[in-house]
């Protein structure tokens, strides 16, 4: 009873707990998911045999029964033991189309790419719809205001994919502006990966149409975040106490009204960087450039259920260690929230 107690009363302890029961639903659900999609890796490696080189269709089946390594004609209870074994000795499977490839290998090949490119998009994007939303707010009831709401919720309702799909097109195509085939992939052919100009150069102009989409879908949600939560805290007493007081303006700015305004938006910053995988889906596979989510889509088009196992559960404990790390933020930055006992 004591340490069933203790449990409860530790904040960090139970949301640790809530986690590991978290990770093992989402990891068990998962693994059923995907073997509810029509075809299986199987299927679709014989079709693509037959298609697309003209195997007949005996030799196909049976390079496909020599090249898989799982047995998916064992029964499912037997699958889901084995996987989740793996799991506990940090196994997260290999490939089965990519035989004798571990997920692992995927991961930490193709996640750095997509992590630059939303990385930096995302964080441009917030520093900019700060700086904007607070100057809407000091500007609130002006034609720029309104033009700037407007805009800003355009912005955030079109689908990311949509704006790249416009990018390509009217730019890259139309007004030719750049070149899209010579910016598809990650890096230009003979660059090598290293801490050199050259290379952070040509990362940069690879990355730069997704950096593009991410900035431009979701500028639009901090600037009308930042926006209302700077107006809210213009009206509040102590923002009135420090003008009567005679306080610079500047100081105002900052210490009064651009800290407890923000407070809302760096817990939301935190918590959208754990959708940097799931946010690239359809980005990467448009505009063909290398990362996870490009992985994710070839990975859904195999049915290689292990890939598909592996990443989704990334994207799981990205997500809780995104809200747990947000937590601790905004506990950090207000110092009236304090994470005591239980409450």
């Amino acid at each position: 009873m004591v340490l069933a107690r203790r449990v409860v009363g530790n904040y960090l302890l139970r949301r640790i707990i809530r986690a590991v029961l978290t990770i093992y639903l989402v990891s068990t659900i998962t693994f059923f998911l995907v073997r509810l999609v029509p075809g299986s890796p199987i299927e679709v490696y014989i079709y693509n045999l037959v298609n697309q080189y003209g195997i007949p269709y005996e030799e196909a089946k049976q390079q496909a029964a020599s090249l898989f390594s799982l047995d998916l004609d064992a029964p499912i209870w037997r699958q889901y033991f084995d996987y989740m074994g793996g799991l506990l000795h940090g196994d997260f499977g290999k490939s089965l189309i990519n035989v004798g490839t571990p997920v692992t290998t995927y991961v930490l090949k193709y996640l750095p790419w997509t992590l630059f490119s939303v990385g930096i998009g995302e964080i441009l994007s917030f520093l900019l719809g700060m700086s904007i939303g607070m100057f809407m707010a000091y500007r609130r009831g002006s034609r720029l205001d309104h033009v700037m709401t407007i805009v800003a919720s355009a912005l955030s309702s079109i689908p990311n994919y949509l704006v790249g799909m416009m990018l390509v097109v009217f730019l890259g195509v139309q007004l030719e502006l750049f070149s899209f085939t010579a910016m598809r992939g990650t890096l230009s052919p003979g660059v090598q990966p290293g801490f050199s100009l050259t290379f952070i150069k040509d990362a940069l102009y690879h990355a730069s149409l997704p950096i593009t989409v991410y900035l431009l879908t979701t500028i639009g949600g901090w600037i009308l975040t930042m926006r209302s939560s700077t107006e809210s805290t213009l009206g509040e007493d102590y923002v009135t106490v420090a003008k009567a007081r005679g306080l610079k303006e500047r100081r105002i700015v900052t210490s009064y009204v651009g800290r407890n305004a923000s407070l809302p938006l760096f817990t939301q910053f935190t918590i959208s960087l754990a959708f940097v995988v799931g946010g690239s889906f359809f980005v990467e596979w448009l505009l063909n450039y290398q990362g996870i989510g490009l992985v994710l889509f070839n990975a859904i088009q195999q049915r290689d259920y292990p890939v598909l196992q592996g990443i989704f559960l990334l994207i799981t404990i990205s997500v809780i260690f995104a809200n747990l790390l947000a937590d601790l933020i905004y506990a950090r930055l207000d110092p009236r929230i304090r994470l005591v006992g239980g409450r």
